[in-house]
């Protein structure tokens, strides 16, 4: 996985054993059950989607968790539902010994969609 350049996200999950490669691939259905007409691909070497050509959300495994990232304003507004995740200013980290939170990432990508879309109006 390290020093790999990926380049789609079914090449990503490749590198995963099958019980993380389900939780990914849900975590995949739940962002474009919830992100209609969301283009999916690569960015910064992890699955990521992106809406109108701008950044809308990306996630990757690590050893004991998921990487979630909604940019900041993703996690500033659902500060109170992530208060029991570590977080950084655009990142949240999903335990991989925890139930996956998917309501709440589809909760979290509709948020980002109404963004992405409400900037495009502008």
């Amino acid at each position: 996985m390290l020093n790999k350049t990926y380049t789609s996200i079914d090449h990503y999950l490749e590198d995963f054993s099958e019980d993380i490669e389900v939780i990914l691939q849900n975590i995949r259905k739940v962002i474009a059950e919830n992100a209609p007409g969301a283009v999916e691909g690569i960015a910064y070497n992890m699955p990521a989607f992106k809406l109108h050509k701008k950044p809308l959300v990306y996630f990757a495994a690590f050893k004991n968790h998921i990487g979630f990232y909604a940019l900041p304003s993703g996690n500033v507004a659902f500060q109170k539902e992530l208060s029991k995740y570590k977080v950084g200013k655009g990142s949240i980290q999903f335990p991989l010994d925890q139930q996956m939170p998917y309501d709440l990432i589809a909760q979290i990508v509709a948020f980002r969609v109404h963004e992405v879309n409400d900037a495009i109006k502008k």
